[in-house]
């Protein structure tokens, strides 16, 4: 007997015996139609993390839409203990933190590299806003392409969308409309081709790619691939009660492998995507699908500059202010620094 229970001790230990305690997690992915979903979330929650476990980690995967809960309650649920890993858009949660508006800033980004480089530069402050606000440990934040502009109209500059009513992708983008001369609208990503339809709004912002497969392009005509709207990041987080009821072992295993296969492909694959998004929408380019008419208006460095400059003169001291404390003064310290770009703070 004894001899028995000693080797079924060593066993445990010993390599190629299941060395994960059996988990079952309860995940929420952001919404289903969409290549970040279908490409990096459902491969990696379905299949990739339980090989890693030996099939010690088993999970039932659904999204958002899927389960028809606003994207704005799905950090509130996760923190409540309704389900244990919630991914969704940043800025759906900004209602419950003004401060996380900080992590996707408007035009600072032009290319994945850059985009990647402020989004690790804001994780700590990401990590702190979770934790305190909804009781969630950060796995890791993964990226929708920039957030560009679609508009039912003829658009040739960036002075064109004065005066118009355009669906913002998150409450700084809101801001830098309206301090274009734009009216920024609040539409929900799901209702857009049909306030775009009857002219609710005369454009939105979303990711290239997630217009091009919502069909947004049906109801579009012109396209801007300026990023108006950041990269809308989404972040992948668990309830924290639930993750330190985790052994060390398994949140090391969760932890490196949403980095790994997870965050990092989705990363990779993103300035690819944008390219390859705009040809598709356009014709501009090489599209491996099939090619939509809209007409491409490429913004001037002039554009550009006149909106950099009202980013950095009236939207991120307007932030700052709003998020109070010392926020502003840690941005600057940290995304500020690693992409050169600072808040003027009194």
């Amino acid at each position: 007997m004894k001899r028995t229970i000693g080797l079924a001790a060593a066993a445990l230990v010993l390599p190629g015996f299941a060395a994960f305690a059996a988990e079952e997690l309860a995940v929420v992915g952001s919404w289903s139609g969409l290549p970040l979903h279908k490409e990096y979330e459902r491969p990696f929650w379905e299949e990739k993390l339980p090989a890693a476990s030996d099939g010690g980690i088993t999970v039932n995967l659904t999204t958002h839409d899927q389960m028809g809960i606003n994207g704005g309650d799905v950090f509130r649920m996760l923190g409540q203990g309704v389900f244990d890993v919630g991914m969704t858009v940043a800025d759906y949660a900004v209602a419950d933190s003004p401060a996380l508006e900080g992590l996707d800033v408007p035009l600072i980004a032009t290319d994945a590299t850059t985009a990647r480089k402020m989004v690790d530069a804001a994780r700590p402050l990401v990590d702190d806003i979770y934790a305190e606000i909804f009781n969630a440990k950060v796995l890791g934040v993964a990226p929708y392409p920039p957030q560009v502009v679609f508009c039912n109209g003829e658009i040739g500059s960036l002075a064109d969308l004065q005066g118009k009513k355009i669906r913002a992708s998150g409450r700084l983008t809101g801001k830098l409309l309206e301090a274009l001369g734009a009216e920024a609208v609040s539409v929900s990503f799901g209702e857009v081709p049909g306030a775009l339809q009857k002219g609710v709004v005369d454009c939105a912002v979303t990711g290239a790619g997630s217009g091009y497969s919502a069909g947004w392009w049906e109801v579009s005509t012109h396209l801007m691939p300026i990023p108006l709207g950041g990269w809308d990041p989404v972040v992948i987080a668990m309830n924290l009660d639930r993750w330190n009821s985790l052994d060390a072992e398994t949140q090391a295993l969760i932890e490196t492998s949403v980095a790994d296969e997870l965050e990092s492909p989705a990363w990779a694959s993103a300035q690819t995507a944008l390219e390859t998004d705009v040809a598709c929408l356009t014709g501009n380019g090489e599209c491996p699908g099939e090619t939509r008419g809209m007409t491409l208006v490429a913004a001037t460095e002039a554009d550009e500059q006149r909106a950099r400059d009202i980013l950095t003169s009236e939207v991120l001291p307007d932030w700052a202010a709003r998020a109070g404390g010392d926020w502003g003064q840690r941005w600057n310290d940290a995304v500020g620094a690693a992409t050169g770009v600072q808040i003027p703070l009194e």
